[in-house]
């Protein structure tokens, strides 16, 4: 009898305890150290775009449009961030359609410090609104790249009402298809639910839960399309709309017959660098948890980036006779491109060997493509980022492997990595290039005529050959 009430307590304790695990379970956790990765990811991958993209690209131009690139790019990222805010988000990352999300979050509502994110593993969630900021900087960055390709002769104005429509039909769009799922949580339950039912009535009802869980994701996506970091969304879907730019736009005044070298590759090479260390955020962020995927992520942007320099610069070397800086950081940036899909899928040996491979396919085609169909991408934007998001793309299809030392593929509801399918996998890949060439192509070419209609595309002939800096904003990069 004396033992009663110490009995009794001992099992109260237990059943809090099974209630306290049971509610941990029901009720995905944060970590503290994954949302202090990402925040740290989503600071760096601001840091690629102001001021590390701005730099490259401005060092790229002639001294007279320094400043209109430096403002084009930094226009392009505050215009962004208040339109995601307001319905980006909502229309990238809520469910809707297989193509569009809705607006259930417009104005970011129901968002509180609260609310959390889903990453790639179970009951391992981040706050919402890191994520929503993190993504925010990557609906930046995209169509900042797109203003390399038509760099020293579109007009402020243009640019000014092409990025917030081309976000918004191209951009958001894209995102949805691409990276829009239900998350692991969702799928692991209904699974289970699946595996627990009883009778037949209850397996009916618990596999049209899991297949409505499934269904609710991007087109791409379930196509089968894997795209760690932005190959298809970032590169792919900005390097094709600045081609399309380029050749609707039209040729710079002069392009063919007088010099338009470089003002300054030393503040190029400071933006690419600024690039590369950013760039880690943008992959290795990608993992959304600070773990061991994302220690991968991080080595495959290592030795992707230096074998894509390399490539390019000895392939240079060998054609031309000399390596040039301006190569060698071209090659980086082709090597980050290529990476960008692959980076938590591939080993490291297979990112050495893309980065080698696509370091000599963007010098082709930034070089002899481009002189034997003549078109003026100031900045290679299609060479290097269509081209090298392509070769990564399809790449990472094959990197992805087990047997080339790749991660596999994921399966949420046997709970396990899912026997790969090359052709399966390929065919995918193939989905996802084309779906993202399609849309942001077509979509892109009316966007630019709208714009034209609305307001013009180009600046004249005179002010072109004064600069845009003093004739769009009255300002000079250097008084000396």
């Amino acid at each position: 009898m004396t033992f009663k009430r110490p009995y009794s307590a001992g099992l109260a304790a237990l059943a809090f305890g099974l209630f306290a695990a049971t509610a941990a379970y029901a009720e995905p956790t944060v970590n503290k150290g994954d949302n202090a990765w990402m925040l740290t990811s989503t600071v760096l991958v601001l840091l690629m775009t102001i001021p590390g993209l701005a730099l490259f690209y401005g060092g790229l131009v002639r001294t007279k449009n320094m400043l209109s690139v430096l403002m084009q790019v930094f226009y392009s990222v505050c215009i962004v961030v208040v339109i995601w805010a307001i319905y980006g988000y909502s229309l990238a990352f809520t469910g809707g359609s297989d193509f569009i999300g809705g607006f259930s979050k417009a104005f970011l509502a129901g968002v509180t410090t609260d609310s959390k994110a889903a990453t790639f593993s179970v009951d391992a969630n981040i706050s919402e609104l890191v994520y929503i900021c993190f993504q925010m900087t990557f609906a930046a960055i995209t169509p900042a790249l797109i203003v390399g390709a038509f760099a020293e002769r579109m007009k402020f104005a243009a640019v000014a009402l092409f990025i917030p429509l081309w976000v918004t039909l191209i951009y958001f769009p894209i995102a949805h298809m691409v990276w829009y799922w239900a998350g692991p949580d969702a799928i692991t339950d209904a699974a289970k639910a699946l595996a627990a039912a009883a009778d037949g009535a209850a397996k009916t009802a618990a596999q049209a839960k899991l297949d409505e869980i499934n269904a609710d994701a991007g087109w791409i996506f379930k196509k089968g399309a894997i795209d760690f970091a932005g190959g298809t969304v970032v590169h792919i879907n900005a390097g094709i709309a600045g081609l399309i730019g380029a050749l609707l736009i039209g040729k710079r005044t002069g392009y063919g017959k007088e010099l338009m070298a470089p003002h300054s590759l030393t503040m190029s090479m400071v933006g690419a660098s600024l690039l590369w260390v950013g760039w880690f955020g943008f992959n290795a962020g990608s993992n959304l948890e600070a773990n061991g995927s994302a220690a991968l992520a991080m080595t495959n942007s290592f030795v992707a980036t230096a074998a894509a320099a390399l490539s390019w610069m000895f392939a240079e070397w060998i054609i031309k006779g000399h390596p040039s800086v301006l190569g060698a950081i071209s090659g980086a940036v082709a090597g980050l491109v290529a990476v960008t899909p692959a980076c938590g899928f591939s080993g490291p040996m297979g990112a050495i060997v893309l980065g080698l491979v696509v370091g000599v396919v963007c010098l082709f085609f930034c070089t002899v493509v481009k002189n034997a169909l003549g078109y003026d991408d100031s900045l290679d934007v299609f060479g290097v980022h269509c081209i090298g998001g392509i070769v990564g793309a399809l790449g990472t299809g094959i990197l992805v492997n087990p047997a080339l030392g790749g991660t596999g593929i994921m399966d949420y509801v046997a709970g396990k990595i899912a026997d790969y399918d090359f052709t399966t996998q390929m065919i995918a890949q193939i989905w996802g290039v084309c779906t993202t060439l399609v849309w942001s192509g077509v979509g892109s070419a009316i966007i630019y005529k709208v714009v034209d209609v609305i307001v013009g595309l180009r600046a004249n002939v005179e002010t072109e050959r004064e600069g845009l800096d003093i004739t769009e904003h009255t300002e000079r990069a250097y008084n000396m």
